[in-house]
């Protein structure tokens, strides 16, 4: 118990660490150049705290159930050596992790000409057939890039088909679906597959699963959209909703935390069964580590409750809310930089990100250190945001934001070593989490409705940029890695030959002593 208080302790100290910056930054925002109501500002201020304890939660929760319970299940499933076995449960599993996803059902009620069943079971079975891919791709050591290439040459080929109000939202589903129900589960289960594999490069082809996931709703999305047509969606002008007093104030959460308490459960529920009837199933697990992973399971349940609630319920009417103020402002333009420093901090906020930084830094033995990582995220998820209120101010279309952002990754993807690669593309579903979806698009909204944009095509597309822009980061990073790498190798190669020559000079001088 005591050593459960102890890591409780270091992860509120962590998510204290990751809220505090962007709380500080939109009161900054309220008290000067975007005033807010006053019953929203309580609001706002108890969804941060709800924010603390709910990540802090989850991480904890996520690092005693869903790791293990991921890398189990991939430790397992490879035993009986059946490729079979492994696409079925592969398949199971991407399916049931994405349906019960709570950030779909946001992006089904978005395109309302598609059935939202249809949605979710069409962008679960995507999930369901690429991580299927991605399982192939570690058992067989195909190379991460080589896949890449060939399916988002797929992708912007089938962008060219469909409507403009599909085209943003498409890519926004990659982003979407890999959220911090599924990345945890995921990568864990990579890392348990590639576990079976003895070579030095198994650690490394553990990551990818996330990027290759994160085609499978884009793809989805595209094909729907060539089914049912032109998109007949209107966005309608968003409503806020400013308590009159702090009872009023605390009801509106506690009203929500039911319907989150239900859509966490039915989250969860489904691995959690599935886990353990595969665990009686294939290799019983025993008692102590089963009631652990049991424990992780209820704190993940209730740090995501509190988290869903407090980020929905207090962020985002907040995020709305002064985007609508400054966007309606005659200094607009300022939303650019604003954008930028919210976006650097807020992606150390997401959940997920922390699981990546962890298991990162635990496969590469601390070869790439997690500070690292966070800021070429939080340097990336800047630019991307940037690129995103320039779209929301001048109506550009994603696709010339797009397609050479993806084009430069793929190519920097035949450079830079294959780890940086993996981790790269993975970084991107895992930096678009709910924090983005609740905050960030909403405060793009709030500016592309107060300018009088298209929000279907100029506010959305948050998501996709957010997914596409640390990738490109990442990629730098271990650009610099190998570029620092070669430098230590020459440096050594030019020391051992400066050794070599003293050799042969001290022989000489011996020989020429002995000849005397």
């Amino acid at each position: 118990m005591t050593s459960y208080r102890n890591l409780l302790a270091d992860k509120l100290h962590e998510a204290i660490k990751s809220v505090a910056p962007v709380t500080i930054i939109v009161l900054l925002l309220t008290f000067t150049v975007a005033p807010i109501p006053s019953g929203m500002l309580p609001s706002f201020l108890l969804g941060a705290v709800m924010l603390v304890i709910g990540m802090a939660l989850f991480t904890l929760g996520a690092e005693n159930a869903m790791t293990p319970m991921g890398e189990y299940v991939g430790q397992n499933m490879t035993r009986p050596r059946s490729i079979t076995l492994v696409i079925i449960i592969s398949l199971i599993v991407g399916i049931m992790a994405t349906i019960s996803e709570p950030d779909l059902s946001v992006l089904a009620n978005q395109i309302p000409s598609i059935p939202n069943l249809t949605l979710i079971l069409s962008v679960g079975i995507g999930v369901g057939i690429f991580l299927v891919i991605a399982m192939l791709r570690i058992l067989f050591s195909i190379k991460l890039r080589i896949l890449l290439l060939i399916f988002y040459a797929v992708v912007f080929g089938l962008s060219f088909f469909i409507s403009p109000d599909f085209l943003a939202v498409s890519f926004d589903s990659g982003g979407v679906t890999t959220g911090p129900m599924t990345v945890p589960f995921i990568m864990a289960l990579g890392v348990g597959v590639s576990s079976i594999r003895s070579d030095n490069k198994a650690g490394g082809d553990s990551f990818g699963l996330i990027s290759l996931c994160s085609i499978g709703p884009i793809l989805s999305v595209m094909i729907l959209g060539l089914i049912f047509g032109e998109s007949q969606s209107s966005y309608e002008q968003t409503v806020y909703t400013i308590s009159e007093n702090s009872r009023s104030m605390f009801a509106s959460f506690v009203i929500m935390i039911p319907h989150y308490m239900k859509e966490v459960a039915v989250a969860i529920s489904p691995i959690y069964i599935f886990f353990l009837i595969f665990q009686r199933l294939s290799s019983p697990m025993k008692k102590d580590p089963l009631i652990k992973i049991t424990a992780g399971v209820i704190y993940t349940y209730i740090g995501l409750v509190l988290f869903l609630t407090g980020v929905n319920v207090g962020f985002m009417p907040v995020g709305t809310y002064i985007g609508s103020v400054i966007g309606s402002s005659s200094y607009y333009f300022i939303v650019i930089p604003i954008g930028m420093i919210i976006g650097y901090y807020i992606v150390s906020a997401e959940p997920a990100v922390h699981v990546l930084t962890k298991q990162v830094e635990e496969i590469t033995s601390g070869a790439i250190p997690g500070k690292a990582l966070f800021t070429s995220l939080g340097l990336g998820v800047a630019v991307s945001i940037a690129f995103a209120m320039i779209r929301a101010i001048t109506g550009i279309s994603i696709y010339f934001l797009i397609l050479p952002g993806y084009a430069l990754s793929i190519i920097l993807s035949f450079i830079v070593p294959d780890i940086f690669v993996s981790i790269a593309f993975d970084s991107g579903g895992v930096a678009s989490g709910p924090m983005t979806a609740t905050f960030m698009l909403p405060f793009t909204i709030g500016v592309c409705e107060a300018l009088g944009g298209n929000v279907v095509q100029d506010a959305f597309g948050v998501v996709a940029m957010v997914a596409m822009t640390p990738l490109i980061a990442i990629e730098f990073l271990g650009l610099i890695y190998k570029i620092k790498l070669y430098k230590a190798e020459k440096n050594m190669v030019e020391d051992e030959k400066t050794e070599i020559s003293d050799t042969v000079i001290k022989d000489n001088d011996n020989d020429d002593i002995i000849d005397m």
